[in-house]
């Protein structure tokens, strides 16, 4: 059984703000092994050349937007078991209806709370066994 300290997280947002705001909300939650990537390019790097156990998400990108991530995590035999909690500023159902296809373990929509963040983060975790 691992711990929240254990648990590595990817907060991928083009925004450094929201990056850092994410982490921040994370660290609240005991979740303070965490690293960022400004687009999902990056992010695919970073998750082939390292372990990470969860991924938080934005939708709106350049380079590689999250739904492109996330197909790329979903189609990589070492990545698709990795939960990708997609975030944000839009509420559009069919981007909702997308990421629940497209293989997202949750969607939140921004601004957001660290009661919503904790929600999300924990049924994730319950699903996975964590």
């Amino acid at each position: 059984m691992s711990t929240a300290a254990d648990t590595k997280f990817l907060v991928v947002d083009d925004f450094s703000t929201m990056r850092r705001i994410v982490r921040g909300l994370l660290k609240e939650l005991g979740y303070t092994n965490v690293e960022e990537a400004e687009d999902g390019a990056v992010a695919l790097q970073m998750l082939k050349s390292a372990k990470f156990d969860f991924v938080v998400c934005d939708i709106n990108m350049p380079n590689m937007n999250g739904f492109e991530l996330l197909s790329a995590i979903k189609a990589d035999e070492g990545l698709k078991h990795l939960p990708v909690l997609m975030v944000t500023a839009e509420a559009r159902k069919e981007d909702i209806i997308r990421a629940a296809q497209d293989g997202a373990a949750g969607y939140i929509v921004k601004p957001f709370t660290k009661a919503t963040l904790e929600e999300k983060v924990q049924k994730i975790m319950q699903k996975l066994g964590k």
